[in-house]
């Protein structure tokens, strides 16, 4: 029988005062893609830096074994000469370099101590054709879109012929397009005998792709079985360790009237004269109303948050009403001030501090209402603060605990605080459960509920339909930057929300015509 291409036995790794790690084991097989799967927190990440070296031997108890070999690696770049690439889900590219100059990095072929560029861009070439991306290897990361720019870094783990490979949420940025692109590599990988280690809260999209899945829970290995003896329902139940009758809460709200209203909004890219990336939208929200919408990457949703918001710069047009007033929305202090707090797409770039405190996180949108204009009252904030992180669920030592060390459900969570401590009559949402764990997406859920049922209206961008289908109480679609369904929550269907997001139909059902 062939070995195993990897073992870890009875993996622990213990931090101060936390144990993340007990006795773990975890195996491999040639040609196989293995899940890893479990919320936040549950060790997975821990685990992948044990076997990337990010954790020397000797910082942790139990055995790696390659082949039939136990390895110690003592440090990262020992893990990579093994044949183990790991992928992160944050990105490790320098943005000014090429995407051959990345790919490559300290790789570089060289003669005589000189960097061979017209190899360097060749061999590039082959990897991004391997692929199937339509790049030109000189080109500076930097100019590159954000799920582009995880592939060229799956790319470069791809240009170490590496037998392992390691994704953390690869497809968390890409496309629908640049997902199958990758499926297709992975599965070409799985034929050539290498080993992928698979690590999605996209829990479809692992029963779909892995042979077989692993759950850890709290530290511990839960189970590992063939992908085709599991469904989602009893995958989600081993990851929370309970059994999850209802995704999404029974809605008994009864919305009010409209506290907000968008008439002919036109957004143009700042960066191609003319090119409109939002045509002429129009819509209301109402008092203790989640409006969803939806719409295909690509579609014109986040930049017509950001137009709504006043913080994108290629708006052209658009008025805008709070309470049936007019209002001038030009940059997002007009926009806090009208009643609107504004969850953003990118947390980690636009919505948290990860240096600085839960607090300071918590009460930065409001400290004028909280502390005056002048002088700050810091006894004030606390109290705010503490009394935000109860109401919301926030689990952490205490309000001055430093965000970044938060898993990243309570980061979202601090986010969504944060805009609450405003006092907004209208809350943009925009993926608010990206890159978080099942458990925390229910508990994200629970409180969307629990802010529209006390009157709050809320515009909720999301690229899972469930999601939509299951929180909204209307529904507009986006097509290439125009609004192309409108549906009550009775007439919303997944066909019909898709025929409208892909450009197939045009509809507006009876109940919402008027908005």
């Amino acid at each position: 029988m062939t070995a195993p291409l990897l073992e870890m036995r009875a993996i622990s790794k213990r931090f101060p005062g936390v144990l993340a790690l007990d006795r773990v084991s975890f195996d491999l097989q040639p040609g196989e893609i293995h899940a890893l799967v479990g919320e936040n927190g549950a060790g997975k990440s821990t685990l992948m830096n044990v076997l990337g070296g990010v954790y020397p031997h000797g910082t942790y108890d139990g055995e790696i074994v390659m082949r039939g070999e136990a390895r110690r690696f003592d440090g990262v770049r020992a893990a990579e000469n093994a044949g183990i690439a790991v992928v992160h889900q944050e990105l490790s590219l320098i943005p000014e370099f090429s995407i051959a100059e990345n790919i490559f990095l300290g790789r570089e072929p060289r003669r005589l101590g000189i960097i061979q560029s017209e190899d360097l861009f060749s061999r590039a070439q082959k990897v991004l054709d391997q692929l199937h991306l339509q790049l030109e290897p000189h080109i500076p990361v930097e100019n590159l879109g954000i799920g582009q720019q995880h592939l060229v870094e799956i790319a470069k783990a791809l240009a170490r012929n590496a037998t392992i490979l390691v994704l953390d949420e690869p497809t968390a940025a890409l496309t629908d397009t640049e997902a199958d692109v990758l499926f297709g590599i992975l599965r070409q990988l799985r034929e050539s005998g290498a080993g992928i280690i698979y690590i999605s809260h996209k829990l479809e999209e692992v029963l779909r792709l892995a042979d077989r899945i692993t759950v850890l829970r709290d530290g511990r290995t839960v189970s590992t079985d063939a992908s085709g003896a599991l469904d989602t329902q009893n995958l989600i139940a081993r990851m929370v360790g309970r059994e999850v009758a209802e995704i999404f809460p029974v809605s008994t709200r009864k919305p009010g009237e409209a506290v907000f209203e968008a008439q002919g909004v036109v957004v143009e890219d700042p960066s191609v004269p003319g090119k409109l990336l939002v045509e002429d939208a129009s819509f209301s929200v109402r008092r203790g109303e989640v409006l969803g919408i939806a719409g295909l990457v690509g579609a014109g949703r986040s930049d017509l948050m950001m137009a709504l918001f006043g913080a994108h710069p290629g708006r052209t047009a658009g008025k805008f009403f709070a309470d049936g007033s007019p209002v001038q929305i030009d940059q997002p202090s007009d926009a806090i001030a009208a009643g609107i707090g504004f969850a953003t797409e990118d947390r980690k770039r636009y919505g948290i501090f990860l240096d600085q405190t839960i607090v300071e996180n918590l009460t930065l949108a409001a400290l004028k209402r909280l502390s005056g204009a002048v002088v700050t009252h810091p006894d004030a904030e606390t109290a705010a603060g503490q009394r935000s992180m109860k109401e919301l669920r926030i689990k952490a030592r205490s309000v001055f605990t430093i965000a970044g060390t938060l898993s990243g459900g309570n980061q979202q969570k601090v986010v969504l605080a944060k805009w609450m401590l405003t006092n907004p009559k209208v809350l943009f949402l925009d993926e608010p459960t990206r890159g978080i764990d099942v458990g925390a997406k229910h508990e994200i859920y629970r409180q969307i509920d629990r802010l529209a049922a006390e009157g709050l209206a809320i515009v909720l961008v999301s690229s899972e339909l469930p999601e939509i289908l299951g929180l909204s109480d209307r529904i507009l679609v986006l097509h290439e930057g125009r609004i192309t369904g409108r549906f009550s929550r009775e007439e919303a269907t997944a066909e019909g929300v898709m025929a409208c997001a892909t450009g197939q139909a045009r509809i507006s059902g009876r109940a919402v015509q008027s908005t």
